[in-house]
């Protein structure tokens, strides 16, 4: 008997069949259609958090490829409260779309390095405003100790809660050259602690790291295939101002991908993922002055037309090549 690919997960939400739709992938957007009954939009939110490889507690300097001047905390002594960034991003998101549900986004540095106290202070603060429907927090693998995933679960006991980890890749080479402060068993032990949980797990992936063959990111696809996250988010390496990235790429140390060569590596690495697996993102972009390079990824309507086009080509969809795990004997 072969199953369908469209089987409903263990969840109350049940996968999209998204193909009947006309989609190539499981797009964010209609996941959360589904889930709230009408469009949804992030807001994000500074919560004053910095990183622990940018305050030296694993390392110093930050990620090569983040400005680390906007996670320092004379930066954030004077960030608005919560509720007005709330306000704020409402107001503009609503002059945009036609919606009144969002997702408080906890978006810059890492957002669970910090007292129990101040996480509850700032989630609850967010879910004040009844027009927040749940909680997005990004975050590091390597800052989720187990308080604070107990604190995560109780929020998510009342309100969707989706945790985001930035695992980027599978390689320590990778890791280390991007200064994260950690190495894959990070990623590894804290997806063993959070399986499980009342929340939801999304993976923050970056595709075209310098020294990564097409092999090696099918490896950290495949991982992430077997992890079975809700949800994923993959970027390309992009290069923006004030960062040590932004200098290797000006010097030609470091060459970012060209698109036609990252739409063919998306496509696989997407063909290679479950096909209920949420896909929140295909590429990653900045604000124009603030990008280096490459120039391409301002352009998010190309990005997607271009990868549809080459898995309609290929007459291939996600999860085309995503190998089930076998059942236990």
């Amino acid at each position: 008997m072969t199953t369908s690919i469209f089987s409903a997960p263990d969840s109350e939400f049940p996968a999209v069949d998204w193909r009947s739709l006309g989609h190539r992938y499981y797009p964010l957007n209609l996941y959360l259609k589904q889930r709230f009954g009408g469009r949804v939009q992030k807001i994000s939110l500074d919560g004053g958090f910095t990183c622990p490889n940018v305050d030296g507690t694993v390392a110093k300097g930050g990620c090569v490829f983040c400005d680390n001047r906007s996670f320092s905390p004379s930066r954030r002594v004077r960030r608005d409260a919560i509720a007005s960034q709330i306000q704020r991003g409402i107001d503009g998101l609503r002059r945009r779309y036609d919606t009144e549900k969002f997702l408080a986004y906890f978006q810059p540095a890492t957002n669970t390095y910090g007292p129990l106290d101040k996480l509850r202070t700032l989630w609850e603060t967010a879910l004040e405003d009844e027009r927040v429907v749940g909680l997005v927090i990004g975050t590091r693998p390597d800052c989720v100790p187990d308080d604070v995933l107990e604190l995560v679960d109780e929020f998510a006991e009342h309100k969707y809660v989706s945790l985001e980890l930035g695992v980027q890749t599978v390689h320590d080479a990778s890791l280390e050259w991007m200064n994260r402060g950690h190495g894959h068993a990070a990623a590894v032990e804290a997806m063993q602690r959070v399986t499980g949980r009342k929340f939801e797990i999304s993976l923050h992936i970056m595709l075209g790291l310098p020294g990564e063959s097409h092999e090696m990111m099918m490896a950290t696809a495949d991982q992430v295939a077997a992890w079975q996250p809700a949800a994923v988010k993959i970027h390309n390496l992009y290069a923006v101002e004030r960062t040590e990235l932004a200098d290797q790429v000006r010097s030609g140390e470091v060459t970012l991908m060209e698109l036609d060569e990252y739409i063919e590596v998306l496509a696989d690495f997407l063909e290679r993922l479950p096909p209920d697996m949420v896909i929140e993102r295909i590429s990653g972009d900045a604000p124009p002055s603030n990008l280096v390079a490459p120039q391409w990824c301002l352009n998010k309507g190309t990005i997607k037309q271009r990868l549809v086009n080459v898995m309609e080509a290929r007459n291939t969809f996600q999860g085309s090549a995503y190998q089930h795990p076998s059942p236990a004997t």
